[in-house]
């Protein structure tokens, strides 16, 4: 069968990866999945589901075992010419996002895995898009306004997380000079905002179980910032916002950032999860800087559920200016939705689904 599109993608079986792949699947669309021996099966799953959701046949798809961080991704002679000579689109997805990860996979994966990629890359012949996902906690411990024009600074970073993703950008960023290349800057993904699905509770759903606990005590004092936003982003607008743009001429040599435009206060979100919960919102506030070092404390994470390596995330002053990813995703009609609107949709999932 002959294809008008075949894709090279990185990261599958993941949360992202799988999404992606089900909205950019079609019948003229041919994929390569990048995936690591221990998930042949549940990617073999994933792939099946995937080719019944949106009528597309299996043929359409082949799983190549492989890892980013080996010589030639670790795919086989044969497996490897047959890539070169037919991918046209790339979506490097594959990263390490622990934030409490060790430095040496951190650079392993992130910063070494992404050369790898980016060598691959440079030998395909028909490439028409390389889509990097990055994110924006690229800008480390910088404040302020963030713009997507924006890369290189000297401020530092909370983790290695952080540093490896940083690095990783600016090797792909040298590549917009020969290659067309979409670098993706997704600020803190949650769950989808219509049915709340999610495979991991990390991140703000941190302070949803911790709220979940005991909605009327624990509501009456806001642990939250009245001046530090959190930006976060659910999946669908992620998956939309890459789909949509990755086909875009106007994206190429593009920095997107996949971010709220109008991200909630701590404050503000900890009151839309209390008054889900409870009818309620919060009565005090106490100071950040005795909440921080609160949560800091060795007896703090058993008893708010929020590890010491996420603490920092909910004291950052930082800003994502969003100026080019409004200007490109308004002309595909794709909008981020306002966490007031889908907070309901996330906290339902988790109450369902409490262990994951």
């Amino acid at each position: 069968m002959a294809f008008t599109e075949t894709i090279f993608l990185t990261g599958f079986p993941g949360f992202i990866a799988e999404r992606l792949v089900a909205r950019l699947a079609h019948r003229d669309t041919q994929f390569f999945l990048l995936v690591q021996s221990e998930f042949t099966e549940r990617a073999s799953t994933a792939i099946e589901q995937i080719s019944e959701l949106t009528d597309t046949p299996l043929e359409n798809f082949a799983l190549i075992e492989g890892d980013i961080t080996k010589p030639r991704l670790g795919i086989s002679g044969d497996d490897l010419q047959t890539i070169r000579d037919e991918t046209t689109s790339v979506f490097h997805l594959a990263a390490a996002y622990d934030l409490a990860i060790d430095k040496d996979v951190a650079y392993k994966v992130n910063l070494e895995g992404t050369k790898n990629v980016n060598e691959l890359c440079r030998s395909l012949p028909n490439l028409r898009r390389y889509n990097y996902i990055s994110t924006c906690y690229v800008a480390g411990k910088r404040l302020g306004l963030i713009l997507e024009t924006e890369l290189e600074h000297d401020a530092g970073f909370r983790n290695f997380y952080e540093e490896t993703k940083y690095l990783a950008e600016l090797e792909v960023e040298e590549l917009k000079s020969e290659l067309p290349v979409t670098i993706f800057r997704p600020s803190v993904v949650v769950g989808d905002s219509r049915t709340g699905e999610t495979i991991k509770y990390d991140g703000i759903y941190y302070l949803i179980q911790y709220l979940r606990k005991a909605p009327n005590l624990l509501r009456l004092i806001n642990v939250g910032n009245r001046n530090v936003k959190l930006n976060l982003v659910p999946v669908d607008f992620v998956v939309e916002g890459i789909a949509a743009l990755a086909d875009d001429e106007n994206a190429v040599g593009k920095t997107i950032a996949l971010a709220d435009p109008d991200p909630l206060t701590t404050a503000e979100l900890f009151d839309v999860i209390a008054e889900s919960l409870s009818k309620k919102r919060s009565v005090f506030i106490p100071p950040p800087a005795l909440v921080e070092t609160s949560l800091m404390m060795t007896v703090a994470p058993p008893i708010s559920g929020l590890p010491h390596s996420a603490v920092p995330y909910f004291f950052i002053a930082q800003t994502y200016d969003t100026s080019q990813a409004a200007e490109l995703l308004t002309a595909h009609d794709v909008r981020c939705p306002n966490f007031r609107d889908y907070a309901g949709n996330l906290i339902a999932f988790l109450e369902k689904h409490p262990s994951l």
